[in-house]
């Protein structure tokens, strides 16, 4: 499985479908929030609120031109909600759409590897796991454990998203295709992730584990039962995306990930907008 055109256009679907789903969750758990997502140029479009980290696109340039119109809409569309204007672009996409970019006015705000690895039926990955901590989906009162999880995961390392992760409780359990585990040590939730499947690819986001839980397993275990969960119905390639050179990424590519390609986030500057 090579890092191609093909490849790209899988895991950048993957993860629009992925986005787009929750913004439908939001826009059925809370209607007032305005969440909504369009298609424009074959690129993604989602609105989730105007801080919220879901307001972008993915997959720009990589299913049609973007052109200029197809810019012009999606602005458009961020624009009438108040909001900034960001485009996740895979390097497959091309040297000209950067261009168009920087002509327009976007400069680049931030780079992450998206990594892959392909996946056998069996899903098996030869963990050595600590036997005391289970793995599970959760269960569908369960949302606001998961949220409380994972915002406590979360909370060292990215201190600004423990608001929106708190609020993520009814939406973790609504989202369309999207699976929330829980990992518990003695019955004791210690750990949280989730893993989006669409058309064969299985997205492994927002694994965590508390702070005062780590360094005992929680993440090796949390993987594996999402590789297996994700092999067991019809996946076979699994993707990750993390900031170039951190410890997400080196732990990726122990688990056999190796980066497809390094995505840059270009964000429309306010005297263009």
């Amino acid at each position: 499985m090579f890092s191609d055109i093909d490849l790209a256009r899988r895991l950048e679907r993957a993860e629009a479908r992925a986005n787009a789903a929750f913004v439908e969750a939001r826009a059925a758990v809370d209607p007032q929030s305005g969440a909504r997502w369009i298609e424009a140029g074959g690129a993604y479009a989602m609105y989730d609120g105007v801080s919220s980290p879901v307001t972008q696109t993915f997959g720009l340039g990589l299913f049609a031109d973007a052109t200029s119109a197809v810019l012009d809409r999606i602005e458009a569309f961020f624009r009438e909600r108040g909001a900034p204007v960001c485009h996740e672009v895979s390097p497959l996409a091309g040297v000209p759409l950067a261009a168009l970019l920087a002509e327009r006015g976007y400069r680049p705000v931030e780079f992450s590897s998206v990594t892959y690895r392909a996946m056998d039926r069996g899903g098996a990955l030869g963990l050595s796991l600590n036997e005391n901590i289970h793995v599970r989906p959760v269960e569908q009162h369960e949302g606001e454990l998961w949220a409380q999880v994972s915002a406590k995961g979360w909370s060292e390392d990215f201190p600004g998203v423990t608001d929106f992760l708190l609020a993520l409780g009814a939406i973790s359990t609504r989202r369309a295709h999207t699976i929330s585990f829980l990992a518990e040590l003695e019955g004791r939730p210690i750990g949280a992730g989730a893993l989006c499947v669409h058309q064969g690819v299985a997205l492994f986001a927002g694994a965590c584990t508390i702070p005062e839980a780590r360094r005992q397993g929680a993440q090796r275990a949390l993987m594996d039962a999402r590789f297996r969960y994700a092999a067991e119905h019809g996946c076979d390639v699994a993707m990750m995306g993390a900031a170039p050179g951190s410890a997400s990424q080196r732990n990726a590519e122990r688990y056999g990930f190796r980066i497809a390609y390094t995505r840059t986030k270009w964000q429309l500057s306010h005297s263009s907008a």
